[in-house]
């Protein structure tokens, strides 16, 4: 999807249709989440400190993320993915690849099919996207991206080496800021050039991770799409303008991104086998615990309880100051949870999270709330942080 944030909030909010957007937060410390093509004219990008794009573009329309409704389109979308084949692995909820290749008999060859979504994507969402097609997973993930917006770039099997060899070598997944200029200042500078690499160099600067890469940059890439891949793990986090200096503060923040991450859990259909808090403490250090469930799991209440238990096991005697919290949830299900014999709460609190998605799908920005969190919205100012 092309600016998949940003195009869902001009296409629900028309006054914004033709002009700069980025979705994020307007505090000091937060940054772009989604840039639309508007505002990249002026240089900004996703991940740029919200402070930096607003200097690029004084008029630029910051709005906050709303990760529910983005979760509704991305169902949408899949859905009309799956028409056309039961393979999709989807990468994030706005990009996923589609194996089309017992298809072809009843759509068409690769280019028909990947033209045919597109169509139907804008005519029943109003978003636009951008296919590549190619004989492997790499490759087709290089052709998206080579005609944004509203692109359609086909490699064929001959031409792959040819099209790769002339691409910078931060087309490569992985290689980002820190680790191109090591590889430039040894000469690599096109993915040709990789592809031809002394692996003895590759492997000094990637690892062992040297070797794929020069299997990738060669159009090498012998992944099988997977379905079971889709949407691998689900978050929320939240950074703050005033470190959190509490345990009782922390905890609800942690109640907030699990209503969040529970509620998009069911609009997707999903269950959660576990869960993962983050906590990033004032001095920039980050850290994260983990835990699986007996169960999967999909309601708010036994994510907060387990997001609780594994605030035990942070430092926090000696890093009491806290400036960003996360919660995510990860070995996801197809699903609701399995029914159990002696309930323990978990089946009414999923029939909730049903309830509450519906009054949100109906009444739109009017959405239920816990009343713990009314303190805390009320004091904090959504303007004040940045969510995901």
């Amino acid at each position: 999807m092309d600016a998949f944030f940003a195009s869902v909030e001009q296409l629900d909010d028309p006054s914004l249709r033709g002009r700069p957007v980025a979705v994020g937060g307007r505090s000091m410390r937060s940054v772009v989440a989604a840039a639309s093509y508007e505002s990249r004219e002026y240089g900004v990008r996703s991940a740029m400190p919200m402070m930096e794009a607003m200097r690029l573009c004084p008029h630029l329309v910051v709005v906050p993320p709303r990760g529910e409704r983005y979760g509704e389109m991305s169902h949408e979308i899949f859905e009309i993915f799956r028409r056309y084949t039961p393979l999709v692995e989807g990468l994030s909820v706005d990009e996923a690849f589609l194996d089309v290749t017992a298809s072809r008999s009843l759509f068409g060859d690769g280019a028909t099919i990947a033209r045919r979504i597109k169509d139907e994507v804008r005519a029943e969402t109003g978003l636009v996207a951008s296919a590549g097609v190619a004989p492997c997973k790499f490759v087709a993930k290089i052709a998206s991206d080579l005609d944004k917006p509203d692109g359609l770039v086909v490699i064929a099997e001959h031409d792959v080496r040819s099209t790769l060899a002339r691409l910078p070598i931060e087309r490569m997944w992985g290689v980002g800021p820190k680790t191109a200029p090591k590889l430039r200042a040894l000469g690599y500078r096109t993915l040709g050039d990789l592809a031809d690499g002394n692996l003895l160099d590759l492997e000094r600067v990637l690892g062992e991770w040297g070797a794929q890469v020069r299997s990738l940059a060669r159009g090498e890439d012998p992944r099988e799409v997977d379905p079971n891949g889709v949407a691998k793990s689900i978050g929320a986090e939240e950074t703050y303008e005033n470190d959190l200096s509490t345990r009782e503060a922390i905890e609800a923040t942690l109640l907030d991104h699990c209503a969040r991450v529970a509620n998009r859990l069911v609009v997707l259909g999903f269950s959660a086998g576990g869960v993962t808090v983050k906590l990033k403490y004032a001095d920039f250090t980050l850290r994260s615990r983990q835990l699986s469930f007996a169960e999967p799991t999909c309601d708010t209440l036994s994510l907060h309880r387990a997001a609780c238990r594994l605030l035990d096991r942070f430092d926090l005697a000696s890093h009491f100051r806290v400036r960003l919290t996360g919660v995510s949830v990860h070995g996801l299900s197809e699903g609701p949870p399995p029914r159990v014999l002696f309930d323990d709460g978990r089946e009414r609190g999923r029939k909730l999270e049903e309830v509450a998605a519906r009054i949100h799908d109906k009444f739109e920005h009017q959405s239920l709330t816990r009343a713990t969190l009314l303190a805390r919205e009320k004091g904090l100012g959504r303007d004040s942080t940045r969510r995901r």
